[in-house]
């Protein structure tokens, strides 16, 4: 059995604007750390005056507790968000599209998305 690669993740502030940034592997292996740290790494404070922009371009894999994990960071800065201030996803990898259509999550995901 292949070992999972290891999730890393940062914060990049500019301005006005967050870029959050996973790479590695988003699975039911590597989700622990993330999780844990989560309310560091998305505080409400950085969050509440800023646009977010999710890099996901360095995702290699991402299976179902992983897009669930994501699918709760999501909305937990959505939350928290400023209603004056945007969130994007850029480089959105095709599993986490074929995901969102699996859990009929696309009308909730699709406006997020951004095509470069």
């Amino acid at each position: 059995m292949k070992q999972a690669e290891k999730l890393q993740w940062s914060a990049e502030k500019n301005n006005d604007r967050i870029k959050l940034q996973l790479v590695g592997e988003l699975s039911r292996d590597t989700l622990l750390p993330l999780w844990q740290q989560r309310f560091a790494f998305l505080s409400e404070k950085q969050l509440a005056d800023n646009n977010i922009q999710w890099d996901l371009a360095q995702i290699c894999r991402i299976d179902s507790a992983g897009f669930a994990l994501l699918c709760d960071l999501i909305a937990h800065c959505k939350k928290v968000m400023s209603s004056e201030n945007k969130m994007t996803l850029i480089n959105v990898p095709q599993q986490l599209l074929t995901l969102a259509d699996l859990f009929n999550l696309n009308d909730w995901l699709n406006p997020l998305i951004t095509h470069n």
